[in-house]
């Protein structure tokens, strides 16, 4: 409630902010700052010293956003409107977002109770709201507005309840990782409903690089989601702008974070807002994933977090990732293409009119901040509607063609022999986007949504769309300087080499669930129709390897002769102890096993087989003691158990929960021997009611993060 000078005709001005935010699906975000989404009107009680009617006297409002003094704002850009009561006569013919007022039926002479609408196109933002009454200029309000997704006119509308509450309003989540046989969901505290969030988002936008080359132009787009969307994904990496995360994919985060030490959005953003928007250290693509779908469901961008297993980053564009296995002694080719463990991007909800007026394009939209390939010269990538990437639809806007490849590009292997020659193996056409998968609407549960993405591997339909994006491409053979948005093609290579049926089959058998602190048991299983004996030649080796599909060392190589009986199964254990990959997995994500094969009758007749091992974290307990109300201290412990056969040193422990601590707590831990327990007791006074989930995340010299976490209800004070 706003009190006015005495001797001004408006005596106060009441904005009902807590109600209208409660209207407005806003309160968690404020109490006390007004929060509206547009499409949705609101309330506001203007008082007056003397009498209003409506026929004789008029009260003029103007609603502008675009710099500090409104001198970006413009009505024909929408980012300026003038309308009252009676409406605004002189609004040019070309003015754009015009807002509306009504005049509420319990309204007084003196008590003027407003119902104040943002159009449905408003461009969100901060705006402030000023009015004119009997020639008296008043400052009204400063209030913000966002998308609504519960409004049918909004083009980020979503009619589903249960999902609304999902994809908008909820701050915990699950964000999976590892590799196609070993999915594990990792807790993400997305905090968009922290205090200062608002803020921070809407600086975002400020900071982006049409913002600072176009005011005006950028304000004005700013109510289109597929601009908004595009621009965030930029933001969020800070390849070519003051964006909020530094990637990393090397051994060393000196001056930062490991990327796995993070557990949530808001202690990143505002790391980057407290430090003058300079880029936080470090991030990989969950984490830019992550960090994005906050700031899409601050502002009403209905946002779900997607991981793809085994997904191509195919660089040339021609819908063919090569791998090269030298053979001893030949030079090890490092291919420009890679196949990650797992991806992450987001997909956000929206219309895409600019792609089709009937709507076949809207809904689910791919936006990806990690910072790979440029698009339009800048590192961001979307929005991709999921429907045209199925569909094989590679010409439409935005970054089709990369997101087509990273789920169904085809894979071939190559041998390279002593004198560089490559001669290829065999070409897989199922190897890339294995179980495409999202969190559950209302459960933790993982959601396989790979038929959202293609048809089923190996099936005519999958192959007939895959033929279907090449034709598309060689539509724009003539083009220079295509766009990211259009692939410059090889023809040859959409030819893969012949498939015979193998001579030999072989494939790796996981004894038991790899387990960090333990050996790595194995066997290499092989078994031939041949009707004789079969010398074979096998090189058998061990890689560290990053989850993008960097290789960073030889943990282990050896070479071995074995006789491979006619009708039988020849097993080669093998064993990758502990104490020989401990010390590399600080900077390893994943071992992989590779065991090539050569006939040593036939000498040209080499086989392969590749195992991807993840080793499971140990576990890390977190409790919360008792009855936890709001604003009242509370307590809990962490308790973490060394069952390797090392000592941990360097040790150190840090908690975080969105409405739980305003900062990171982080403890240093003393060294554990092997076999011992240690044991961390904690406080803390929870600031937010409701379900939270507090995150332990442990780390050593000798490991990157193990993390556990325990969800509980905070009792409302």
């Amino acid at each position: 409630m706003n009190s006015v000078g005495n001797n001004s005709v408006v005596q106060e001005v009441d904005l009902h902010s807590k109600t209208n935010n409660e209207e407005h699906h806003t309160s968690e975000l404020s109490g006390d700052q007004l929060i509206v989404r547009r499409g949705q009107s609101f309330k506001m009680t203007v008082k007056v010293t003397k009498p209003f009617n409506p026929d004789l006297h008029s009260l003029l409002l103007t609603a502008k956003t675009g710099g500090a003094q409104g001198e970006y704002s413009s009505e024909d850009q929408g980012t300026l409107s003038r309308f009252g009561i009676p409406d605004y006569p002189n609004r040019s013919l070309t003015a754009k977002a015009i807002w509306t007022v009504q005049l509420h039926d319990s309204s007084s002479l003196t008590s003027l109770i407003l119902l104040i609408t943002p159009p449905p196109d408003t461009p969100i933002g901060k705006y402030t709201l000023t009015g004119s009454l009997w020639d008296e200029e008043i400052q009204v309000a400063t209030l913000v507005v966002l998308f609504n997704p519960w409004f049918s006119g909004d083009s980020v509308f979503m009619s589903d309840k249960l999902e609304r509450q999902e994809y908008v309003m909820n701050e915990q989540g699950e964000i999976y990782r590892g590799s196609t046989d070993y999915i594990s969901g990792m807790y993400w505290d997305f905090g968009h409903f922290e205090d200062d969030m608002v803020d921070i988002c809407l600086m975002i936008l400020d900071k982006n690089l049409n913002y600072t080359n176009n005011p005006s132009k950028d304000l004005a787009s700013r109510g289109s989601p597929i601009y908004i969307s595009r621009v965030v994904s930029a933001m969020i990496n800070n390849f070519d702008d003051p964006g909020v995360l530094q990637g990393n994919w090397s051994d060393s985060f000196e001056g930062g974070e490991s990327p796995s030490h993070w557990s949530g959005s808001h202690d990143i953003l505002s790391k980057w807002i407290k430090n003058d928007c300079h880029p936080v250290k470090f991030g990989q693509c969950w984490v830019f994933a992550g960090v994005m779908c906050s700031v899409m469901r601050l502002l009403g961008i209905p946002t779900r977090v997607i991981t793809n297993f085994q997904s191509a980053h195919d660089t040339d564009a021609n819908l063919t990732i090569d791998v090269y296995h030298p053979l001893e002694g030949a030079e090890h080719i490092e291919s420009a293409d890679s196949i990650w463990n797992f991806h992450v991007w987001v997909e956000s909800w929206m219309t895409r009119p600019d792609l089709n007026t009937d709507g076949k394009y809207d809904g689910w939209q791919v936006l990806d901040p990690t910072p790979q390939e440029a698009s339009d010269g800048i590192y961001q990538c979307g929005p991709a509607s999921v429907i045209a990437i199925h569909d094989g639809e590679i010409n439409l806007p935005y970054d089709i063609p990369f997101v087509f490849a990273e789920v169904n590009a085809d894979c071939v292997d190559w041998i390279v022999i002593s004198d560089g020659l490559k001669i290829s193996m065999f070409s897989d056409t199922k190897r890339v986007g294995k179980k495409i998968s999202t969190k559950a609407v209302g459960s933790k549960e993982r959601v396989n949504i790979t038929h959202l993405y293609k048809h089923e591997e190996g099936s005519e339909e999958e192959r007939a769309v895959f033929k279907y994006a090449i034709s598309k491409d060689e539509e724009n053979d003539d083009e220079v300087d295509a766009p990211r948005g259009s692939m410059t093609y090889d023809q040859a290579s959409t030819k893969p080499p012949p498939v015979s049926t193998p001579l030999l089959v072989m494939h790796f058998e996981e004894l038991s669930m790899p387990q960090y602190g333990e050996d790595v048991r194995l066997n290499l299983v092989l078994s031939s129709e041949s009707r004789v004996d079969r010398q074979m030649s096998l090189r058998i080796r061990v890689k560290g390897m990053k989850y993008n599909g960097t290789s960073v060392l030889v943990i282990l190589n050896e070479t071995k002769e074995e006789t491979l009986k006619p009708g039988k199964e020849l097993s080669i254990p093998i064993l990758i102890p502990f104490q020989t990959y401990y010390k590399h997995m600080h900077v390893c994500d994943s071992l992989k096993v590779s065991a090539m094969v050569t006939d040593m009758r036939h000498p040209d007749r080499i086989y392969l087989a590749e195992d991807n091992v993840l080793l499971q974290d140990l576990p890390v307990h977190v409790s919360v003691n008792g009855y936890v109300t709001q604003h009242q201290e509370a307590s809990g412990a962490v308790s973490f158990m060394n069952t390797t056969t090392v000592a941990m040193t360097g040790m150190t422990l840090a908690l975080s929960g969105s409405g739980l601590m305003k900062e990171e707590k982080e403890f240093r831990l003393p060294d554990l021997p092997p076999n011992n327990r240690i044991r961390v007791g904690f406080v803390f006074v929870p600031y937010r009611a409701g379900e939270k989930t507090l995150v332990a995340d442990i780390h050593s010299f000798i490991f990157k993060d193990f993390k556990g976490n325990c969800t509980f209800k905070v009792n409302r004070f």
